[in-house]
Order: C-alpha cells, then sequence, then structure tokens
C-alpha cells in the first residue's frame, strides 16, 4: 500500500512540474508576442501594410531566385535567341538607316558601321554598342540611335566644327576649337583657315581662342599663330606682319590688348613694320625693312591713358 501512494505522489510531482514548465513556457511566449507587439506598433504601419510588404519581399525574393535560375541554366538565352528569331521572320528585321545631321563628314562611315548589324532582328540590335562605334569618328561629336519598328534605325549625329589647321610635319590637318583633328586638308583649301602651328600647339588651341577673344577687333585679322618654345604665341595678322606676344595668360592678353590700342590709332596694320615684339611689355620694337637699325617705340600705358 505504501509503494502504491508513493508511486503516485511521484506521478503527482511529475504532473505539477510539467504543468509548471508549460506555465513558464506560455508566459514567455505571451512576453515575447507582448514586446513584438509593441516594436510593431511603435512602427508607421498598420499590420495590414506589413502583411503585405512581407507577401512583395517573399514574392521578390522567389522571381530573383527563379531568374536565376533560368539564367544559370541557359533558358534565358533560349528564349532570347527564341524571340528574336519570331521577331526577324515576322519583318523585324534591320533593313534599312536614316542618318540625319552629317552636312560635312562622310555619311557612309555611318552606314557602314549601322549595317554591320544587318540581318539582325530589331530586338537583338545593339544601340548603346553601335553609337560608342560612332563616337570614334573623327567628326563625330554626339550621337543618338533608336529603332523605328519594324526594320529601320535613325541615327542623328552632331558633327565636330572645323575651326583651323593644324600644321604637321608631313601634312595640314582640320581640326575642331578643341584641337581635335577631323581630316586632312589640301594647302588650297586650308587658306580659308587660321595656321596654327608649333611643337604641342595642338593641346593650346583652347587657350589661343581665349586669347584672341581679348581682342576682337584683331581676331578675324589674326590668319596663323606658332606656340613657340611651348611657353608664347607669335600672331601672322592677314598682311603677313607677325607679332610676338610675351608667354603667360595675363601678360600676354594685355600685350594684345594695347597692340590692338596701339593699331586703333597709329593704323600698325598695314604699314611699312613687318614685325612686332612686345616680349617685354609695355614696350614694343618694331622693324622695318630696308632700315639698318630697328626702331624702337616705348609705349607706356599710363601715358596712353592721359592722352586719351
Amino acid at each position: 500500500m505504501a509503494r502504491t501512494n508513493s508511486r503516485n505522489t511521484r506521478g503527482v510531482r511529475r504532473q505539477a512540474r510539467a504543468q509548471g514548465t508549460s506555465r513558464k513556457v506560455n508566459s514567455a511566449r505571451r512576453k515575447g508576442q507582448s514586446i513584438l507587439g509593441r516594436v510593431l506598433g511603435m512602427l508607421p504601419f498598420t499590420e495590414e501594410q506589413l502583411q503585405k510588404a512581407f507577401t512583395v519581399l517573399i514574392l521578390g525574393g522567389a522571381l530573383v531566385g527563379l531568374a536565376w535560375l533560368a539564367q544559370i541554366s541557359g533558358a534565358t538565352a533560349l528564349a532570347s535567341d527564341r524571340f528574336a528569331h519570331v521577331a526577324s521572320n515576322a519583318g523585324y528585321k534591320l533593313r534599312a538607316v536614316n542618318v540625319r545631321g552629317t552636312e560635312r563628314m562622310n555619311e557612309m562611315l555611318v552606314h557602314e558601321r549601322a549595317f554591320g548589324q544587318r540581318d539582325l532582328a530589331m530586338t537583338r540590335v545593339d544601340t548603346d554598342g553601335l553609337r560608342a562605334e560612332l563616337l570614334e569618328l573623327p567628326w563625330v561629336e554626339d550621337a543618338r540611335v533608336s529603332r523605328q519598328l519594324p526594320d529601320m534605325l535613325k541615327v542623328d549625329i552632331v558633327e565636330r566644327q572645323p575651326h583651323a589647321v593644324l600644321r604637321r610635319a608631313d601634312r595640314l590637318m582640320l581640326i575642331d576649337p578643341t584641337g581635335v583633328e577631323l581630316e586632312p586638308i589640301s594647302r588650297a583649301d586650308a587658306a580659308d583657315y587660321m595656321l596654327i602651328e608649333g611643337p604641342a600647339a595642338q593641346g593650346q588651341v583652347e587657350a589661343l581662342e581665349v586669347l584672341l577673344d581679348a581682342a576682337p577687333a584683331l581676331k578675324e585679322k589674326v590668319k596663323g599663330a606658332e606656340w613657340v618654345g611651348n611657353r608664347r604665341w607669335n600672331l601672322t595678322f592677314e598682311t603677313g606682319q607677325r607679332l610676338a606676344l610675351p608667354q603667360g595668360e595675363d601678360r600676354s592678353a594685355a600685350a594684345l590688348i594695347s597692340f590692338a590700342q596701339a593699331d586703333g590709332v597709329h593704323r600698325l596694320i598695314g604699314g611699312e613694320v613687318a614685325s612686332f615684339d612686345m616680349r617685354n611689355p609695355p614696350r614694343m620694337y618694331m622693324h622695318v625693312p630696308g632700315r639698318s637699325q630697328r626702331q624702337e617705340l616705348s609705349m607706356q600705358a599710363k601715358a596712353e591713358e592721359e592722352e586719351t
């Protein structure tokens, strides 16, 4: 009888411990749910919005996973090839190229690169790749390529503007205002442009334009510019007269302005003086052919201002 009571007592104790553990677990769950509820309650979203967001995230992850599986299995490429084949059979195949904006450059250069994609389905034409190829052409400053279904490419070209002629050792090259070489040019055709020469002169084309802008009255009279010693300019006017300027952007601009003022008063361009030397401003040295000595004309900026 005592043994039976002992067994019952142990069973009751186990049951009590199990119930106590269950109560602790339930209490912890309720506490965790309460904390989670408070955290969610602090967010500026409703429970319904959160459920929708979680649903979108789950679906998005599933789609990314499926796309990845399709990519590694080759299904994407196969589908693309199949779609291109269907489009080509339906008449969506590159057959024509409409080029606009070409005035000076050879338009056939554009056609050659565009028709390199001939017989491709329009869905397979690489418009970005074609644009990159066109930008490598000397005359092309910018290009836009678009599809015009069912079978045409539209190509809009923005050409570079011819600005001057650069003298190379073996040829003359037409260049744009930034110094980019466009194409070789004959000596006869080069007469219509300013001639730029001298080692490293190509990299100074933009700086030369800024310098000439300082004296607009002289700009149209300048027909040649020589970059000397990689530090300064000699300018040649349409009359064949030459002006030597000092080095330095500010000093050369000031000297050119001073010369323009003197020309306005004394009509230096077109006169008997063959060359002007302003490398030591504000002094100007003038050389007159046939005279045994070079005459010196000293010009002081302050004196000029007082006279005017």
